[in-house]
């Protein structure tokens, strides 16, 4: 009596384990789609952007330094910016984030 009474509970909570192993995969499957799938998005569209830079182009880094777009060296992955008038910094090809007239352009049709 005893013995079937065990058994009938491990019986039982083998199927609960079944159905937390269902559950954690639509947990993730959810985190998924909502959370790293638009990341991955936003990254591609980055990098689309930055290589598609030209000189005289006016970004933004991700640093908040607004400048335009004197020089590219594709051989270093450096872009000399122009934050003033005869001020020119170097800044690293992977932090230059957006696009001033486009932001700027989609800031005024919201």
């Amino acid at each position: 009596m005893v013995t079937s009474m065990f058994m009938a509970a491990q019986a039982a909570q083998g199927g609960g384990s079944m159905s937390f192993l269902i559950m954690m995969v639509a947990i993730f499957a959810i985190m998924w789609f909502f959370m790293i799938r638009p990341q991955q998005k936003k990254q591609k569209e980055i990098r689309k952007f930055q290589n598609s830079l030209c000189e005289g182009a006016s970004v933004v880094t991700g640093g908040g330094i607004y400048g335009t777009v004197k020089k590219i060296d594709l051989t270093t992955n450096k872009i000399e910016l122009e934050i003033a008038k005869g001020v020119v910094i170097t800044v690293d090809k992977g932090y230059v984030f957006a696009d001033v007239t486009a932001s700027a352009a989609a800031g005024q049709t919201k």
